[in-house]
């Protein structure tokens, strides 16, 4: 059985998509860029960026009573690979060891023309 998860806290999904579905312990968290609820992108720099896009992440998580420690897969999205080594020096900071499996996939584009996007995987204990 799959439920929806919802947040006012973090940018909306239009009426056909959901923030999160959480399934059988796992939570898939959709897409986030770096935007704020009410859909203005927000960062100059890439951790800037990252920073917005993990809030809106770690604030659909808690809807869901999870964390980012409970985050076991990332996929990033990027509209220029010349931003992953910036997004690896920030990312860290946003995870304990073991780090999730990641993937990094270079884009022609992204919702709201945003540079940046990341989807998540949790497994809630």
């Amino acid at each position: 059985m799959k439920r929806a998860i919802s947040t006012n806290e973090a940018p909306g999904a239009p009426a056909f998509l959901s923030q999160a579905i959480t399934s059988n312990g796992l939570i898939f968290v959709s897409g986030q860029v770096h935007n704020l609820p009410d859909n203005t992108l927000v960062g100059e720099t890439v951790a800037e960026k990252l920073a917005q896009i993990m809030k809106n992440i770690e604030t659909i998580l808690k809807a869901a009573d999870a964390s980012l420690n409970d985050v076991v897969k990332v996929t990033i999205y990027v509209t220029d690979m010349a931003m992953m080594p910036e997004i690896n020096k920030a990312y860290p900071a946003y995870f304990a060891e073991p780090f999730p499996a990641r993937e990094a996939v270079c884009v022609a584009g992204l919702p709201l023309n945003a540079s940046v996007e990341l989807s998540v995987i949790a497994v809630k204990a």
